[in-house]
């Protein structure tokens, strides 16, 4: 009788066996289902929150200019970046705000002809009071790059009340010396939490006349020319092992000194670590459970064939070949196998996410010390889903361990002589 159909007469003759073996394998192919699933999800996740978290680079140099900026941006390394070009600008048909404090020496002093604080930028997500998410949008947008080319200003929330301005409407500045006046389209009003300072203080420095504007808007109301210096610029990258990459970089745009390189990556530390801890205790529990899982059924194949002495005696009485009798043995496990890699994708389908959720939990968007919130919703949950691939590998490690589990007991099956056997079970 073939030996194949020989396994499956004697898994039927043994249903309480049969089942109990299928139980031990469900139980072990759904942990290893669940541990890679684990990693898969980890892995997705621990990739968003690179791409939105990152770690911030902050770099400053004496006499950086927005085009050194821009070279250093486009390094394969850099995510998102943004310089910061301060410059001052003069109102028209805009009243800037002013102190109430009285001026120094009991007089007034000659107006200010430069009264707005100017910064030009590239994505206004990047600067730090809105990272920290102390200083927040309340109508409109914020400025990205998309706003290149675009005459646009976000400006402070006092200065939009003082002068009845909303989302929409223009706003005249002019460039320091006068000579380039520039109608600006307000896309955004936000609200900075600090206060007017109880002293008095020159218009530039209120608050409330901070607009920000493109980078190449602030280059014309600078100077008109288009050139400057930026005071800052920050580049987000992926993770901290980039950040000599850049720093390299940065030596051959900059030169190889007087640049000031910070790395701020606390709030990668806080969220990104313990994701990474998550997928390194998902791939431990895949390798122990292997392990264990095939000394378990190496067990349990040794008991069943200490058990089959005299079913063994009989058939090598009968001419069967040894190396059959442990094919048997592994069709048996084999077969069994299969069926619980199907048991272990339905219950990963069915409880993947709920498991997923609770080990890595959702994204937190509370602001860190040093970094706040990433971008709104562009950091999800753990998303678990039970991929063709993935049941694959569980089904390859389920064969291998039944492979395993049968053919080195099987080994004490080539040492075994029917009629000792027999003479044994009289």
């Amino acid at each position: 009788m073939n030996f194949v159909k020989r396994a499956g007469m004697s898994l039927g003759a043994r249903k309480s066996k049969t089942a109990a073996l299928l139980a031990i394998f469900v139980v072990l192919c759904t942990l290893l289902l669940g541990g890679f699933l684990l990693q898969a999800a980890a892995a997705r996740q621990e990739a968003d929150a690179q791409r939105v978290i990152g770690v911030d680079v902050t770099v400053r140099q004496k006499g950086l200019t927005p085009a050194l900026a821009d070279e250093l941006g486009a390094s394969d390394v850099v995510n998102r970046y943004n310089p910061r070009l301060p410059v001052r600008a003069a109102a028209r048909g805009l009243a800037p705000l002013t102190s109430d404090a009285p001026q120094p020496g009991g007089e007034a002093g000659e107006p200010d002809q430069a009264p707005l604080a100017v910064n030009g930028v590239r994505d206004a997500g990047l600067l730090l009071p809105f990272s920290y998410g102390s200083t927040k949008i309340t109508a409109g947008r914020g400025i990205g790059p998309e706003d290149a080319d675009r005459d646009i200003a976000l400006i402070e929330r006092r200065l939009a009340d003082r002068n009845h301005l909303a989302v929409g409407d223009i706003v005249r500045v002019l460039s320091a010396d006068g000579a380039h006046p520039m109608p600006l389209k307000v896309v955004g009003i936000f609200q900075d939490p600090t206060q007017d300072p109880s002293s008095w203080t020159p218009p530039h420095e209120l608050p409330g006349n901070t607009l920000y504007v493109p980078m190449a808007t602030a280059q014309q109301l600078g100077t008109g020319t288009g050139t400057g210096t930026v005071g800052e610029a920050v580049y987000r990258i992926g993770s901290p092992d980039r950040a000599e990459r850049l720093h390299a970089e940065a030596e051959r745009v900059l030169g190889e000194s007087g640049f000031d390189f910070r790395v701020n990556d606390k709030a990668y530390q806080d969220q990104v670590r313990p994701i990474q801890q998550v997928g390194v205790f998902a791939g431990l529990i895949v390798q122990v459970i292997a392990l264990a899982g095939a000394l378990i059924l190496g067990l349990i194949v040794t008991l069943q064939i200490r058990e089959r002495r005299t079913e063994l005696g009989v058939l090598l009485a009968m001419g069967e070949r040894k190396w059959k009798l442990i094919g048997q043995h592994a069709v048996e496990v084999a077969a069994v196998a299969l069926p619980a890699v199907a048991v272990a994708a339905l219950a990963g389908q069915l409880a993947g996410q709920s498991a997923g959720d609770a080990l890595l939990g959702p994204q937190d968007d509370t602001p860190s010390a040093q970094h706040g919130p990433p971008d709104p919703g562009a950091v999800a949950g753990p998303t678990v889903r039970v991929e063709p691939g993935t049941v694959g590998r569980v089904a390859g490690i389920g064969l291998g361990i039944s492979l395993v589990s049968t053919v080195v007991p099987g080994i004490g099956i080539l040492r075994l002589h029917p009629r000792t056997i027999l003479t044994d079970s009289e």
